[in-house]
């Protein structure tokens, strides 16, 4: 179901902004989580809720009444930072969601599962974080599209036609290996929230040589995409199996036992009405 009520968290970020416009473009109302409205400016149809993501009475006030989630959040820092914004965002807004239903795309990054034992990220845990943060959103029993895009704004002057790839063992090194422009994450990660097609599915996002696509052309690129396998295992299609679940920490764990358990509740109230 395409949702009416869309939050962004990480609307004040270099994505975030795009991704507030967009959603206003698409015809959604609009609310911004932002940290200091003082410092904000979206203009008159987007509703500016102030607050911290960490803060659990925050992200319920900032979840009242919503019915879609677009995470543009990301940390360019050490393991702590990385796991505070990049999967801390995304656990507290399960939390603070605690079983209610919304539409929920997720920004990650380019080669995330294959790249899990580069220097890069032994030294930040950076994928570490995202992967786990996916995870969670898979767990949550809600609909969702995962993105995870190339290089920011690196692409060729003459490259501007959307790609979606599902080759997820690639490590990716550089933007040689996929690169995307701000607006256009912006707009693949709106136009998944009211597309089915886009339902369940994780992939990488480029662009290459060619024109850009309409969100109406979007659609049966999403259609053409395999869907997140239903194994258990809660990663994305074609994800290498190089991050066990046994082998996370114990909070982590107890962490999407809880989004899982969250998620049994909702459904069992749900076939009770039924």
């Amino acid at each position: 179901m395409r949702p009416t009520h869309v939050l962004f968290v990480g609307a004040s970020g270099s994505v975030g902004r795009y991704a507030v416009r967009e959603g206003i473009t698409q015809g959604y109302r609009v609310r911004a989580l932002v940290r200091d409205k003082s410092h904000e400016c979206f203009g008159p149809n987007v509703e500016i809720c102030e607050g911290d993501r960490k803060n659990a009475g925050d992200m319920r006030r900032a979840l009242d009444g919503i019915d879609g989630i677009v995470f543009t959040m990301g940390a360019n820092g050490g393991p702590t930072l990385n796991e505070d914004v990049d999967y801390g965002a995304v656990k507290n807004a399960l939390d603070a969601l605690d079983g209610c239903r919304a539409r929920i795309a997720l920004m990650t990054a380019i080669g995330l599962a294959a790249d899990m034992d580069t220097e890069y990220n032994r030294t930040t845990q950076a994928h570490d974080w995202k992967r786990r943060s996916e995870r969670l959103v898979r767990a949550s029993g809600n609909e969702y599209t995962i993105v995870r895009p190339g290089w920011f704004d690196m692409e060729g002057d003459d490259e501007h036609h959307i790609r979606f790839q599902q080759d997820q063992r690639h490590v990716c090194t550089g933007p040689d290996d996929g690169a995307i422009a701000r607006r256009q994450i912006a707009q693949t990660l709106v136009a998944a929230l009211g597309c089915e097609e886009a339902n369940r599915k994780t992939f990488n996002l480029v662009d290459e040589l060619g024109q850009p696509q309409s969100d109406a052309e979007l659609v049966p690129m999403f259609a053409a995409l395999e869907a997140d396998p239903q194994d258990g295992s809660l990663d994305g299609y074609d994800d290498p199996d190089n991050f066990p679940l046994h082998a996370q920490p114990k909070r982590v764990r107890e962490e999407l036992e809880h989004v899982e358990a969250m998620a049994h509740a909702a459904e069992t109230t749900a076939h009770a009405r039924h």
